[in-house]
């Protein structure tokens, strides 16, 4: 039997490499393939191109890229032509990988989507488009099936990576005497994104409201670089902001994360890494005035932080463009502060809104199941 993954960017290689771990365990003669990163092919895919060679961000990288990707494109689906796999794995990567399925599909290939574009939020046609392109659906979240269901798709849910893969390093004591925190110190991290306008619109009034915080209660401030960000950008606007902030690497952001009294935290996947480790977050949303005047008339949702949306409820405060002020940020982290009652109620909250999430071993079960499609 043979497999093929399409995974173009490192998150993609990340599951990639984790799904083909595990078909190797259940099927080792199992014969994998395809486009994808480094850990995939540590993990036994033989990779026919290397995402990395072809990772280009924003618009102008793009169009300057275009007939490089273009090219990507026309050679995958001739070596798919070529190889004949059994099935072909879409992870996540929607623009492109979209593309070649629709092209792969004219050969008799099965198509599999894992992590399907989130026509649950907004373009909810997609999913009309994509059922018609795709035998089977794994979706990471549960409140992504119905949009799929009513188009027709066969989708199912068997959990989410993070589960699995959100874990301390060290203990409580060993992070706190590693970061230099004392037992009864209040931490509180900064997590302002790892774009570029992220950073720009959520840095500033994050410092700001720092700055307040530090004038009401004693607190260590941590602030975990994402990777790609220019860690000298945010040193200058520290010291511009004369407040102190401990600047760690993003690696060892769920060792901080478990000894952190709160956060405030720019909207994405982070927000929900910080709920499993029961740490509640003032999430916040903002960009350019017409990008979100766009965005309103596109996107159709109650809520933007994912333990909101998942719990359909607001558990964590969620403030958006004109309410991102540093007056606004603290007066809602303050109330998160270890001690205070508030904090205790969102955290039995958050767990309740993880639980949702599945349990441990989802990668196993979506091995099993791509085997099954593969097999059908």
């Amino acid at each position: 039997m043979k497999i093929f993954f399409s995974a173009g960017e490192v998150s993609g290689d990340v599951h990639g490499a984790s799904l083909a771990r595990e078909i190797k365990k259940i099927s080792p003669s199992t014969e994998l393939l395809g486009f994808g990163g480094d850990l995939m092919a540590a993990s036994g895919v033989r990779l026919v191109r290397n995402c990395k060679d072809y990772n280009v961000m924003g618009v102008v990288e793009v169009i300057k890229n275009l007939r490089r990707i273009l090219k990507l494109l026309d050679d995958l689906t001739e070596i798919i032509r070529a190889e004949r796999p059994d099935l072909l794995v879409l992870i996540d990567y929607p623009d492109f990988n979209w593309r070649l399925a629709k092209r792969v599909k004219k050969f008799g290939v099965k198509i599999l989507s894992y992590i399907p574009p989130s026509a649950w939020a907004w373009r909810k046609g997609r999913a009309k488009t994509c059922a018609a392109i795709a035998d089977e659906f794994i979706a990471i979240f549960p409140f992504e099936l119905p949009v799929y269901e009513q188009a027709g798709a066969k989708i199912s849910f068997l959990g989410n990576p993070l589960v699995d893969t959100v874990k301390p390093s060290m203990s409580q004591a060993e992070s706190r005497r590693f970061f230099g925190v004392a037992e009864n110190e209040h931490v509180i991290l900064l997590m302002p994104g790892s774009r570029r306008q992220e950073i720009k619109l959520l840095l500033q009034p994050m410092l700001d409201a720092a700055k307040i915080l530090s004038e009401t209660r004693p607190t260590k401030f941590f602030l975990p670089i994402a990777d790609g960000v220019d860690e000298n950008f945010l040193r200058q606007k520290i010291s511009a902001a004369n407040v102190e902030i401990t600047l760690v690497n993003s690696s060892r952001r769920y060792d901080l994360m478990s000894i952190a009294d709160a956060a405030a935290a720019t909207s994405g996947t982070v927000v929900l890494e910080a709920a499993l480790l029961n740490l509640p977050c003032v999430v916040l949303y903002k960009m350019a005035p017409l990008n979100f005047f766009i965005g309103k008339l596109l996107v159709d949702i109650k809520f933007f932080s994912l333990p909101n949306i998942l719990a359909d409820e607001k558990i964590l405060t969620e403030l958006l463009q004109a309410e991102v002020t540093p007056e606004n940020i603290s007066a809602e982290v303050l109330k998160l502060y270890r001690g205070e009652e508030n904090r205790k109620f969102v955290v039995e909250k958050l767990k309740l809104s993880c639980a949702k999430l599945g349990q441990s071993g989802s990668a196993a079960r979506v091995a099993q199941k791509i085997l099954e499609v593969a097999k059908s």
